[in-house]
């Protein structure tokens, strides 16, 4: 009998043909999910029968609570070679392997400048009102040259976003707790003095940290007082970074220009979320890492970390 692998949120039914999954077509029923179980019931129910189970980044947290629920669950694969929401100790206790996948850089920052420039130029804006026989030219952009972006994180993706500032003209500052002059001088990009020096200068403040104790909540409700009216943040990273409903209240108060938001406190929104109709937002359903390159790297590194397993030799552990 062959085991059964489970693919989780696989929203776009692209896990199948992102990748070969040939080698295992013997061994292995690949079975994918397009829809998203919110509650740790439906996800025991639905995996009640998987021997291996692939998940997308930290979507869907593993606590031990539903590990002890899936006796049969092996082999547990998360994209990217790090994830929070998989309890570690709990897997090793039921006897489940933890491997990841590689995750590329690249994407995240392309997804990072479609969203800062679409808030600059009003793209969203000015192509419904095209569409719809609205007014022609309606907006101001935003321009780039000579103006200030303040990163907030500086490591492979903020490093990335940083060159491309450079090279529209602007002048790039970033800032983390334990970034060094250093380090900064290597990016080409200035060292700020503080958080709040940052943010209370920057025209478009983009974040690029790592979630964890000390940078949830690191955007409260002061943090975001310090933008500029006309400054512009992009939120690419991790949602619990900035405070939702400080954000919330800020854009609707309009005290900056605009925010532009890949992710969320929760995934997927509910249709009656407030992100979903907040002013001076311009957001999308989390696509930072999901290109076709990425899902190739993602799935076919998925069916070599279960090549692997089954020889006896996983590669890729987490935890």
């Amino acid at each position: 009998m062959r085991l059964r692998c489970a693919v989780l949120d696989d929203f776009q039914n692209a896990a199948t043909t992102a990748a070969d999954w040939s080698p295992l077509h013997d061994r292995v029923e690949v079975v994918s999910h397009c829809e998203h179980f919110a509650t740790e019931d439906a996800l025991a129910g639905a995996l009640a029968d998987a021997d291996i189970v692939v998940t997308l980044r930290e979507r869907v947290a593993f606590p031990a609570s539903l590990l002890d629920r899936l006796p049969r669950l092996k082999l547990l694969i998360a994209s990217g070679m790090r994830n929070s929401v998989i309890d570690h100790a709990a897997a090793r206790a039921n006897g489940v392997t933890v491997c990841g996948t590689e995750s590329s850089p690249t994407p995240p920052v392309e997804l990072t400048w479609a969203l800062l420039l679409g808030l600059a130029r009003g793209i969203v804006q000015e192509n419904n009102s095209l569409r719809s026989g609205g007014p022609w030219q309606s907006t101001v952009g935003a321009d780039l040259h000579g103006h200030r972006l303040g990163l907030l994180g500086l490591g492979k993706i903020g490093s990335r976003v940083a060159q491309v500032g450079l090279a529209f003209g602007m002048e790039v500052t970033a800032w983390s707790q334990n970034l060094t002059k250093e380090r900064a001088d290597e990016a080409g990009v200035a060292l700020a003095p503080s958080k709040e020096e940052l943010l209370s200068t920057a025209d478009f403040v983009s974040v690029h940290l790592a979630l964890g104790d000390r940078t949830r909540g690191l955007l409260g409700a002061r943090e975001l007082s310090l933008l500029k009216p006309t400054a512009y943040l992009v939120n690419t990273s991790r949602a619990a970074i900035v405070d939702q409903d400080a954000l919330l209240t800020a854009l609707h108060e309009g005290r900056f220009a605009g925010a532009g938001v890949d992710v969320f406190d929760t995934e997927p929104l509910s249709a009656a979320h407030p992100m979903r109709t907040a002013p001076r937002l311009l957001a999308t359903p989390h696509l930072g890492y999901v290109s076709r390159a990425n899902y190739a790297r993602y799935y076919g590194q998925a069916v070599e970390d279960i090549e692997a397993y089954l020889a006896g030799t996983p590669i890729r552990l987490l935890g």
